[in-house]
């Protein structure tokens, strides 16, 4: 019933579209006045209804189980047999939202033979095609003007929001622009998010201490399926970071479990590396406080095949001054982690005191990202993923209640403030080999980095994100 909500100021007209309801109006506070009277009746019958722990339980339950294998060497049922001792953990990682500063919007004007839009936009060639399937055009006849945009991060390389545009101005009928623009709570609830996964982990170690068979199971859905790429093993969107093991270890199984729900999901900022790094390094060094050995060191055995890993490792211990005592109340934790052909590590510093959360105060962060063409770059990029990696790490999870997404802006999904940064020391291994990635390597590390400081505080390991600021 759209009585009341046409009555209101400024409403142009009141748009059904699919399953969706658009209000036009003159300014965007008159279209979401009216949005709010609107007297819908939502037919949820057929919906997902589900919880995160309901998710979470399933997700677990399938990891007790083989899955496919992505990869596999050796024999490492055999090398777990005859292993000296046998340590398994399980990591949690949450759906995200990518919680960009501007939400989702697009501007779109028809004429009779073409249309023209403007947005932030990720992927040109797609949205073209898609737009013109929509309008039944040919794809020259759609032009698209790429804006700035405030903050991405993954969530523009689908058009989800630019089809909406496109489908309203085509309801709507007349040649004006429609500047469609989703509010931060549509943004937050209404996806696309990180996937959430399930990591279970379990290596034997000999007597000395040395990782002799390693298996990595890794439940979660598949961003490549889920957008209609197809299948593969291993699978890239959740598997990365995983696969490509940069430590010698002699006998191991990498597994996947691939779950299908409707809960949209997309590339988030370095894709699979958010989670499987976090999984990956908690593990190794719970690894090296189980066989009493310093998280450096043990890395360093582990590295012996891979000379740019092991000289990243290598600095990062000398630019933190890793072996160097720190005041009271203060420990240090590392990872080491590829994304995107560059290898990142990081040291964080972290203050631990009774009765009050636990503060991360200063990254030291090495990137090899082979020839550093713009250094100022490579530093920003460094210093903002760091930023955004702490948010997840400390602060940000999206959760499902009876199949709706809980939180619903910056109160209830909390981002990291300037306030709460810590500061940030990069350095850049010189190298004359092809330039890598640097946008998305600054993540992984951060996560895995903060929760072994707090095992080395605590002697508690943490495996799951956000890492409870109280504990």
């Amino acid at each position: 019933d759209v009585t009341e909500a046409k009555a209101l100021p400024g409403v142009v007209d009141i748009v059904q579209v699919d399953n969706r309801v658009a209000v036009l109006a003159n300014t965007f506070w008159q279209a979401k006045k009216a949005r709010d009277r609107l007297n819908i009746q939502w037919d949820e019958s057929g919906a997902f209804q589900q919880s995160s722990q309901e998710l979470f339980a399933h997700y677990h339950q399938l990891a007790e189980s083989p899955g496919v294998i992505a990869k596999q060497e050796g024999d490492p049922n055999q090398a777990f047999q005859t292993a000296d001792k046998v340590i398994e953990a399980s990591y949690e990682c949450p759906f995200l939202s990518h919680a960009p500063m501007e939400p989702m919007n697009c501007v779109v004007q028809l004429q009779q033979d073409r249309a023209e839009l403007w947005y932030g936009c990720q992927s040109q060639t797609h949205d073209q095609q898609t737009v013109a399937k929509v309008l039944g055009f040919e794809p020259p006849q759609v032009t698209i003007n790429t804006l700035f945009s405030g903050g991405s991060f993954g969530r523009r390389l689908t058009n989800d929001y630019v089809v909406e545009a496109t489908r309203i101005a085509k309801a709507f009928g007349q040649s004006v622009p429609i500047k469609l623009v989703w509010t931060r709570e549509d943004d937050t609830q209404g996806g696309y998010f990180r996937p959430m996964a399930v990591h279970t982990l379990k290596a034997g170690l000999d007597k000395e201490g040395n990782i002799v068979a390693w298996q990595h199971r890794i439940v979660g859905q598949s961003i490549n399926q889920s957008l209609g790429y197809g299948e593969s093993t291993p699978d890239g969107s959740l598997m990365e970071g995983a696969v490509d093991l940069p430590y010698q270890i002699p006998h191991l199984s990498i597994e996947q479990h691939i779950v299908d729900l409707p809960i949209p999901v997309l590339y988030w900022r370095s894709v699979a590396h958010s989670h499987t790094a976090f999984a990956k390094e908690a593990f190794i060094d719970e690894l090296a406080a189980a066989s009493g050995q310093d998280p450096v060191a043990f890395r360093l055995k582990l590295l012996s095949k891979q000379a740019k890993h092991k000289r990243v490792l290598q600095v990062a211990a000398e630019k933190s001054h890793w072996d160097r005592p720190l005041a009271p109340g203060k420990v240090r934790g590392l990872a080491l982690h590829e994304s995107f052909h560059s290898v990142v590590a990081q040291v964080v510093e972290l203050s631990v005191t009774d009765n009050k959360p636990y503060q991360v105060d200063k990254v030291t962060c090495v990137i090899d990202c082979g020839l550093a063409v713009n250094p100022d770059v490579v530093v920003a990029q460094m210093e903002g993923g760091i930023g955004y990696g702490l948010s997840p790490t400390l602060l940000s999870e999206i959760t499902f209640k009876q199949g709706k997404v809980e939180q619903s802006s910056f109160h209830n999904y909390p981002v990291v403030r300037m306030a709460q940064m810590p500061d940030i020391e990069v350095h850049i291994v010189p190298s004359n080999e092809s330039p890598t990635g640097v946008g998305e390597p600054g993540v992984p590390p951060i996560a895995p980095a903060v929760a072994n400081a707090l095992l080395a505080a605590t002697g508690v390991p943490r495996r799951r994100l956000p890492i409870d600021a109280n504990s």
